[in-house]
């Protein structure tokens, strides 16, 4: 078995905690909790025995908290199914906000309030450019997902939209189709999400706190195609809940004693030429750097605007036909199985003689902090 993050959390997370006490969040101290004890005795599990060979196999329970490296999985490819269902036939645009870097302080440090008015304010954006007959002359659907990391895990907060090209008349049932390779155009979009967000962070005391050069500095906003959707879908569903780097990429680590002088290296490919490339951080460092994308706890970071909205999802089966794709049941949720379902394995078989293995007994969580 590889490095994981868990490993490195249980030789220093205890000693990171002692040193930020009194500067670490609750859900930072929770994602820390959960991924060190992940699959192991500490959470429960099943026991499975062999009634050939008399081995047995202890199958612990995942965390399930949505930062872990190993869980969520099957959350992801559950999200990834239903999108596929929501999806128009119609060509596709992916759009992408990104803050400035005048206010990534800020917003590190007040993230639930600025990631909403980053939503917020990007969408209104959208929408009202959407509305000139211009462009759509319609409302439109989007499919937005937060994302706070570069893929050296630097702080970076931008949104991603999915959305079809096009959008719905005023009477609610025609489709206006965008012009062919083009949906809106990012320059106005940049404004408009300028504008947008200093109007909403001036409802609240922390717009003070802001640089004057980040109002008059162009926003970032990309548009471009994505052909029908499904690439994208595809792109997004890894950001859904694994949160800003995997344990495949973990790989080295150096113990020399302390968490401000032991290294780990993990990898990453560069965005604009998609070349491997390598990143050594202290321990420190590393922790500091994944857990500043720890979201705050029960915030949402997927979210349905226009007639993607879930209290439209009729209308959106409507368009679904008159565009000529089967429809889906707008009322069908997700299946939400519970945990102890989906964290008994569907299969053990014995590693001694490959046979099927018997469920034996449960094993409660501990109570006490394991060893």
């Amino acid at each position: 078995m590889g490095l994981e993050l868990a490993d490195l959390f249980r030789e220093y997370g205890a000693a990171y905690r002692t040193k930020y006490a009194d500067k670490l969040l609750p859900s930072h101290r929770q994602a820390m909790w959960a991924i060190e004890h992940c699959r192991t005795e500490r959470l429960g599990g099943q026991v499975y025995g062999c009634p050939n060979c008399q081995e047995f196999q202890y199958s612990y329970h995942s965390c399930r908290n949505r930062h872990c490296p190993k869980c969520q999985h099957e959350q992801t490819q559950a999200w990834l199914k239903v999108q596929q269902k929501l999806l128009l036939p119609t060509p596709y645009f992916l759009l992408t906000f990104t803050l400035p870097s005048g206010l990534r302080d800020l917003v590190r440090t007040n993230q639930k309030a600025l990631y909403s008015l980053l939503f917020q304010a990007s969408a209104e954006a959208a929408h009202k450019l959407a509305l000139d007959p211009r462009y759509i002359g319609g409302q439109i659907g989007l499919v937005g997902v937060l994302h706070t990391w570069t893929r050296n895990l630097i702080f970076h907060p931008h949104v991603h939209y999915l959305a079809p090209a096009g959008g719905l008349h005023s009477d609610g049932k025609t489709w206006l189709s965008a012009r062919q390779g083009f949906f809106l155009p990012v320059r106005a979009l940049s404004k408009l999400f300028r504008a947008a967000f200093r109007r909403g962070l001036q409802k609240t005391k922390l717009f003070e706190q802001v640089p004057s050069k980040v109002w008059s500095q162009e926003w970032v906003v990309h548009c471009k195609p994505v052909g029908d959707g499904q690439a994208a879908l595809k792109y997004l569903a890894p950001y859904i809940h694994p949160v800003a780097i995997r344990n495949r990429r973990l790989i080295s680590f150096d113990d020399r004693g302390g968490m401000e002088t032991s290294q780990v290296t993990f990898q990453y490919r560069t965005s604009d030429t998609g070349q491997l490339k390598t990143c050594t951080l202290s321990v420190e460092q590393f922790f500091q750097r994944f857990l500043q994308h720890v979201l705050p706890h029960a915030f949402v970071k997927v979210r349905y605007y226009g007639f993607f909205g879930a209290s439209v999802r009729r209308k959106l089966a409507a368009l679904q036909t008159q565009l000529g794709k089967p429809v889906f049941d707008p009322v069908e949720q997700p299946s939400t199985s519970s945990q102890s379902e989906q964290n008994v394995p569907s299969k053990i078989t014995c590693p001694a003689c490959g046979r099927p293995m018997i469920f034996q007994r449960n094993l409660s969580p501990q109570q006490c902090r394991s060893p």
